[in-house]
């Protein structure tokens, strides 16, 4: 019942919106024509279990025998500030699409720390690993507020899962 009222009133209250007294000079805007917008491309379909598990088996010891759920679930605690889509925004940390493989400090767009951005490494399964774990002393100075992961379990399988889900398939 109380749902309902808040539903109601947050309702009437959009309703309200704009509605006012009005003067002459509040004379109706002219509508602006909505630009063309182009199709949006179809979704790529998700891979079946089977091509998951073909391709979880065809990554490097010790990320072929990561649970991948667990790795899902792992990632929940990144998701508030990091996204992995191609594309997809940078957030309070940069995006991860394509970070296998990738200069620390390099993805456009991102302001990363003086640390970072001097830091000589390439981002791959293990040093991921070692900056999961502590990010404050893997690499000091960086700006990641992300305490670590002290499960080594947990990291593999967050490992396997990024590997999965940020890389374009070949």
């Amino acid at each position: 019942m109380i749902r309902r009222l808040v539903l109601t009133a947050s309702f009437l209250a959009l309703a309200a919106c704009g509605q006012g007294s009005s003067s002459a000079s509040d004379a109706p805007a002219t509508p602006v024509p909505a630009a063309p917008t182009a199709p949006a491309a179809p979704a790529a379909p998700a891979p079946s279990e089977a091509q998951m598990q073909a391709a979880l088996a065809a990554l490097p010891a010790p990320y072929n025998a990561a649970d991948l759920e667990n790795g899902r679930r792992a990632f929940a605690r990144c998701r508030s500030c990091h996204t992995i889509t191609p594309g997809g925004p940078n957030m309070t940390g940069p995006n991860l699409w394509g970070v296998f493989g990738r200069k620390a400090g390099t993805h456009p767009g991102f302001n990363y720390s003086k640390a970072v951005q001097e830091a000589d490494i390439t981002w791959d399964g293990e040093r991921i690993d070692h900056w999961l774990e502590n990010p404050r002393t893997f690499l000091p100075g960086n700006k990641m507020s992300f305490a670590g992961l002290p499960d080594a379990d947990d990291r593999r399988d967050l490992i396997a899962w990024l590997q999965l889900n940020t890389t374009a398939p070949s």
